[in-house]
């Protein structure tokens, strides 16, 4: 019996053997288990072949084949090479009897009057002891037929490795290569068909952790790579300077595992973004950002938004220095507040995030004192009307098409990673997708 080892997608590769492209198939071992059964370990080429096609159950059974010819191989060597040499041991040891039974052989013939009764009767004693050696030849002469066997496995081997070499020859791997290609282009000709989604549903608010003041903000980077999940928590919405950075969701959950980071500059609000390894934040008792970078723990740079008020001139509906409120979603950096010339409607701005320069503004009509919170999904903004129980997402300004729509979604708090009354929830989402026709 055979039994043939795939590892997961039948790609598996033994401990310290990686196959070059340029390898073929190889046999990296054999060995019987518990049950008798021969198990061979085969390592296929760097290149997967696609399992609907049918070549791929065809290229399964040759190497199969293989595998029966490989373990009969080695099961009939490993057998021949343990008698061979249990054998030689006992022809070794049989060696002096042989010397002495040729010398006295060799006394005979030259000397007949020389043998006596004693030593005929030695000698046959001595031709019982080497009786055995003749069963050992016997087992050689059989040996030589298992070698000639060997040899006629050995050829099926080469003529089925042949045949797998064909098999695979008839992969046109370019033309595969250009299908992978076409359906890849396809894929982001999809992808850029369908749109970012609109804003249906909020889910009720899950609890990561209970700690803090009744204000403050906590945020995760989301244009770093997926392996760093680093958190970062500050407490309070007034004068605060003190960040924490926990190593993980899970360290911040439990909180431990944390850096502290001490801002030269006063904080207010609390609507600060890590973004791209930086926090940006509103200046205390201003309208200036400040860009500070988390690894080289410094101020990278500060830059006034022009008009925009502070100091709780245009705050959310709960107050809390929250006049400008920084955040980050797939399109970038984005700054809401409101001003004075625009009559405390809330303003959208897309900002550089190198220089803070404002790229685009846009005015949404909506009264920001009216507004609970607010946050951004794929450049829409979408607007709470209250800070209290019983709040909906009231208002959805789309900065793509310069157009707003009014909704009715409820919405059991502030924003998706927020701070509610000292407990740091978080929300999951629900987006409706419309994928756009070429007709």
């Amino acid at each position: 019996m055979f039994q043939v080892e795939w590892g997961p997608e039948d790609n598996w590769k033994p401990p310290g053997l990686y196959p070059g492209s340029e390898e073929g198939w190889q046999v990296y071992s054999t060995a019987s288990d518990p049950d008798g059964r021969c198990v061979c370990t085969v390592v296929a080429p760097a290149r997967n072949l696609c399992k609907r096609d049918p070549r791929s159950r065809q290229l399964r059974l040759l190497t199969e084949q293989v595998c029966v010819c490989v373990c009969n191989v080695s099961q009939s060597m490993e057998v021949v090479d343990l008698r061979t040499s249990r054998d030689l041991q006992y022809v070794r040891d049989s060696e002096p009897l042989v010397r002495g039974v040729d010398g006295r052989l060799h006394t005979y013939v030259a000397n007949p009057r020389s043998l006596t009764a004693k030593g005929l009767q030695e000698l046959k004693g001595q031709m019982s002891q080497l009786r055995p050696l003749l069963s050992v030849v016997e087992q050689y002469r059989l040996d030589l037929q298992t070698l000639a066997t060997l040899r006629l496995e050995l050829l099926n081997l080469s003529i089925i490795l042949t045949a797998i070499q064909e098999e695979i020859g008839a992969y046109d791997y370019e033309e595969l290569q250009q299908r992978v290609l076409l359906l890849e282009t396809r894929l982001h000709s999809c992808m850029n068909k369908l749109g970012c989604g609109r804003l249906t549903s909020v889910s009720s608010p899950i609890t990561v952790r209970a700690s803090g003041s009744r204000f403050g903000s906590w945020m995760t980077d989301a244009m770093i790579p997926s392996s760093d999940s680093r958190v970062w928590s500050m407490d309070g919405y007034y004068k605060g300077r003190r960040v924490l950075e926990y190593r993980t969701m899970g360290d911040f959950t439990k909180g431990q595992n944390f850096v502290q980071h001490l801002l030269p500059h006063p904080w207010a609000g609390t609507g600060h973004v890590v973004y791209n390894g930086s926090l940006y934040y509103n200046k205390h008792q201003s309208n200036i950002l400040v860009q500070y970078h988390f690894r080289s723990r410094s101020v990278l740079l500060q830059r006034s938004l022009s008009g925009a008020g502070y100091n709780n001139t245009f705050p959310y509906s709960w107050g809390g220095s929250s006049d400008i409120d920084l955040m980050a979603d797939e399109m970038g950096l984005w700054a809401v507040y409101t001003s004075i010339p625009n009559a405390g409607n809330i303003m959208v701005s897309r900002l550089d995030p190198r220089s803070l320069d404002v790229l685009q503004s846009w005015d949404t009509g909506f009264p920001k004192r009216s507004a609970g919170e607010a946050f951004m999904i794929c450049g829409t903004l979408y607007v709470t009307n209250s800070h209290l129980a019983g709040a909906k997402v009231h208002f959805a300004y789309h900065t793509n098409t310069s157009t707003y729509e009014y909704t009715d979604i409820p919405f059991h708090n502030q924003a998706l990673y927020t701070w509610n009354n000292g407990h740091q929830v978080i929300y999951n989402v629900t987006l409706f997708h419309v994928i756009r026709s070429d007709g």
